[in-house]
This record gives C-alpha cells, structure tokens and sequence, in this order.
C-alpha cells in the first residue's frame, strides 16, 4: 500500500509540483496518473520511490515512511521499487543479460557488483523474465540491436528481475508507436494481473489510461483533481482537467 498524506512539493525556483495530496494506492492496483504537461504527474510518480524529495508531508510504503527513512532503509525500501521510463535507461552496447541482472545491484556488495558474480539462481531467474516478455532468444543480445519496444520489454524484465512489488512507469510508451504500445501496456498489465503486482503509469493516452487501468488520478498545477474509475473519466472531467476542448482533443489522441 502506498499512502500519500498532506503531499506538497516546492521546487527551489518556486514552481509547486504537488499540492496537498491525498492518496492512497492498494496492493495489486494498476494507476494510471493523466494530465497536462507540468501538470505533476512525474513529480509525483518519482516521489514514490523518492527520486524526488517531497517539501511537506509523507510517504509512506506498507506502513513505512520512505520520506523519513534513513540511507540503509531507503535502499531496502528501493529493492521493492521498480522503474520503468521512456528511455529505457538501458546500456545499450551490453547485452540484454547484464542489463536485466543489474536490475539486482542493489542487493550486492559493491566489489561483486563491479565484477558482476551474480549467482546461479540470478541467471536462472533472468532467464526466467526473459521468457515472461517473450525475449528468450535475445539474451545475448547487444541492446543496441533491438527495436524499442524489445528494449523497453528488457526493461520491464530487468523489473521483475528486481522482484520488486511495486512498479512505476513514467511515459513508458511515450517514444513508441500505437501498435507497440498495445504491447506495453498489454505486458504491464499482464504482470499486474498475473503476478500481482502494483504498477503505476504516468500517460498521455487517455485512450490507453481507459483501456487498462482499473483506477485514473488526474492532476491539475499539482493538485489531485480526479480519482475513480476508467468509467467515471467522462468527457465533462476531461474538459475541466485539460482545461478545455482543445486540450481534450489532444489528450485523447
């Protein structure tokens, strides 16, 4: 359960991210978060994990407070964090193997995470995620070699690699196309459905947003403006969270 209580984000320049939000995300929701560009949606996707520090409030993940925690304790609280972005974050001249191992540094000492000595279970368990995103016959593989919705699927490998509870994907299809798309979110919510994980998206998509997720937050210059259902997200929402129609048109592309 993740559970934001009084949230609010003040960038040095003076820009408010995230105003006083309230929230609460259950174990095994997929969350879809809509709005305008520099509407907060990344601010408050990446303050889950918190790569980025909230100004007031807190945070808290199963009950702990990851704003308050410790370097030791945000670094175990991170293990069952997943990060999936638009870049992929991938190291592209590697092999699809090592990247989706290194999704496991966290749980090494520093000299086996340089030499890479992962053990026999870690390799049987790459090879494992590789199978669930239908990447078998890449593990050797060099990631440059691959289209970007095969990278973006390592990526997600090297999440559940991770074995991490929770997932955030921030614009995860954003740099793919519609048909490659379908195959992203089709992935991610496979995985929540199946393995019960929580996932999290940041998107553009209304359409995409509807089709998939069971619960829509919608955010308006930081503030929390919307949280139901895909049904729920009519039109008459839609044009007061895009700020009129032709935001709306834009939005539902």
């Amino acid at each position: 359960m993740i559970t934001f209580d009084h949230v609010s984000k003040t960038y040095p320049n003076g820009v408010k991210g995230l105003i006083d939000v309230n929230l609460t995300i259950n174990d095994g929701d997929f969350v879809s978060i809509i709005g305008l560009s520099g509407a907060g949606k990344s601010t408050l996707l990446r303050s889950i994990n918190r790569l980025n520090d909230i100004t007031q409030g807190e945070i808290t993940i199963d009950g702990k407070s990851i704003t308050k925690a410790n370097k030791r304790e945000l670094k175990r609280i991170r293990r069952t964090i997943g990060l999936i972005s638009q870049q992929f974050n991938l190291v592209k001249r590697s092999t699809v193997q090592k990247n989706v191992l290194s999704g496991k540094l966290g749980y090494y000492s520093t000299f086996k995470s340089v030499f890479g000595l992962f053990s026999r279970e870690d390799y049987a368990l790459c090879s494992e995620v590789l199978k669930k995103v239908e990447l078998s016959d890449k593990l050797h593989e060099r990631c440059d070699n691959l289209s970007g919705g095969q990278q973006q699927r390592v990526s997600i490998a090297r999440t559940l690699f991770q074995e991490a509870s929770i997932i955030l994907a921030d614009e995860p299809v954003a740099s793919l196309d519609p048909a490659t798309s379908q195959e992203i979110l089709s992935e991610l919510k496979n995985i929540n459905t199946t393995m019960k994980k929580t996932v999290v998206v940041n998107i553009h998509s209304i359409g995409l947003a509807r089709q998939f997720s069971d619960r829509i937050l919608a955010l308006q210059d930081g503030r929390l403006v919307f949280d139901g259902k895909p049904e729920e997200l009519t039109r008459d929402v839609l044009e007061m969270v895009y700020k009129g129609d032709s935001f709306l048109k834009e939005s539902e592309r």
